[in-house]
């Protein structure tokens, strides 16, 4: 891409972040009168905060949830009894019941929350029964095949699938969003994120107590635990990418001028599980004896088409505070989530950090200024909510989602692409183009509209 392309891209960007948030309303005004119906396949933890901001709208139907985990239904079933919404049909006969689910043509979105393994058939699934939005949670798939058969499944039946990942939502994120469409940054240079977040009591729990007090997973365990800590026994990669790509992604366009196009990723050894089972199992427990192949920290390298260069890292089994690892570098300074402090040479002292809320607050973008009363309560810090509004809000006006499924595809396909890179002994891998050169013409337009 030439210098002059970029320039159009990021001022084209600028103006743009300067769009007025006009409507007062909490939905759009040219909503339609015909209320959205909605169907849910999973409704465990995580469907049960998308169950909570979907049973609070009024613009919408919940018609049917399927899950296979009683318990879980019957704390749906409470949130649903406690809402006062008419009861949903539930889909609960064994792992494809969500089938009959897709099969009764009675929805006109659906949001999927279940196992990693199950969405790429889920979502697939869904597009082919008639279903024209699709939101799913992170990630997409778990081979690169799967990415592209999502991919062409949504083309081919002109389906929106948007993964729901909400830290593109997050208030800081989103402020600094604003300064780097308002050049307050400069030219960005250099990227970070991540997964940084201690997962073991979550890999590891004994079926009673939710997380902690135990060191089984699989079958005899609770909620994540029954699934999420198979991967780790079976792969080595950066098994969570999106909460670091998404974010960033968004400041320098990538599918929409520009896109990443290779990635080398190197992974530390595989310490934490097998320490942890055996200070709470004890050595001679089963489960001290399993090979977990998940290196402790895995880290990522990405060359971009302009140029610019992201480091994202992946760790979840050792002691450690939550953070994303948030670094947002250019020509004029940074932002660091770590540090709580953003430096804009020629405005901040030198070698210093500013306090990072003043900044936040003056570049506190539109729509949080907007929403941000509504999404108090809501999961994550209120991220949750705007994630959903977006899904919602795009399905009710048969508009694009704002994250779509080459968004969907490029930032989970980091996987399966940091396990070759591993596996070939860190060799840098290319990136595919899912988009087939569209990148090149699409418009970074996320966040821009007046509701999301």
């Amino acid at each position: 891409m030439s210098v002059k392309r970029r320039d159009f891209i990021k001022s084209s960007a600028v103006l743009a972040a300067g769009v007025a948030i006009s409507s007062n309303s909490l939905f759009a005004q040219n909503k339609p009168q015909k209320k959205l119906r909605i169907g849910m396949i999973g409704v465990g933890l995580r469907g049960q905060n998308h169950l909570n901001l979907i049973l609070k709208r009024d613009d919408v139907d919940l018609i049917s949830i399927c899950d296979i985990d009683e318990i879980m239904l019957a704390t749906a079933d409470k949130m649903i009894t406690k809402s006062g919404k008419k009861k949903p049909l539930v889909y609960k006969d064994g792992p494809y019941a969500y089938q009959k689910l897709l099969a009764a043509k009675d929805i006109d979105a659906i949001i999927i929350s279940t196992p990693w393994e199950w969405h790429k058939s889920q979502v697939i699934e869904a597009i082919e029964s008639g279903i024209k939005y699709v939101g799913v949670e992170v990630i997409l798939g778990i081979t690169l095949q799967d990415h592209w058969d999502v991919v062409r499944a949504a083309e081919q039946y002109k389906a929106q699938v948007m993964m729901l990942e909400n830290v593109c939502y997050r208030r800081d994120v989103m402020a600094v969003l604003n300064m780097v469409r308002q050049n307050v940054f400069g030219e960005i240079v250099h990227l970070q994120g991540g997964y940084q977040h201690d997962l073991r009591a979550v890999k590891f729990n004994n079926g009673i107590q939710p997380y902690g007090g135990g060191v089984e997973f699989g079958e005899n365990a609770f909620s994540e635990a029954r699934w999420r800590t198979e991967h780790s026994v079976h792969r080595n990669g950066d098994l969570y990418p999106t909460h670091g790509i998404g974010p960033v992604a968004n400041m320098i366009n990538l599918n929409r001028g520009n896109r990443m196009i290779s990635l080398c990723s190197f992974s530390s050894n595989a310490r934490g599980l097998h320490e942890y089972v055996v200070a709470n199992g004890g050595e001679n427990h089963k489960n001290a004896k399993v090979n977990f192949r998940l290196g402790d920290v895995v880290t990522t390298s990405i060359k971009c088409n302009n140029g610019e260069t992201i480091l994202l890292q992946h760790d979840t089994n050792l002691p450690r505070p939550y953070s994303l690892g948030f670094r947002v570098q250019g020509t004029k300074g940074l932002w660091m989530d770590v540090a709580k402090g953003i430096h804009v040479e020629g405005v901040s002292k030198a070698h210093a950090w500013d306090d990072v809320q003043s900044w936040i607050e003056k570049y506190d973008h539109p729509l949080w200024k907007k929403y941000g009363e509504h999404a108090q309560g809501a999961g994550h810090g209120g991220m949750d909510f705007f994630v959903v509004h977006a899904f919602v809000e795009a399905a009710k006006r048969a508009l694009p989602t704002p994250q779509d499924v080459y968004d969907a595809a490029a930032w989970s396909a980091i996987v399966p692409l940091s396990e070759k890179s591993i596996e070939l002994g860190n060799e840098t891998v290319e990136f595919p183009d899912f988009t087939s050169g569209k990148w090149m013409t699409r418009k970074n337009d996320f966040a821009l509209t007046d509701d999301f």
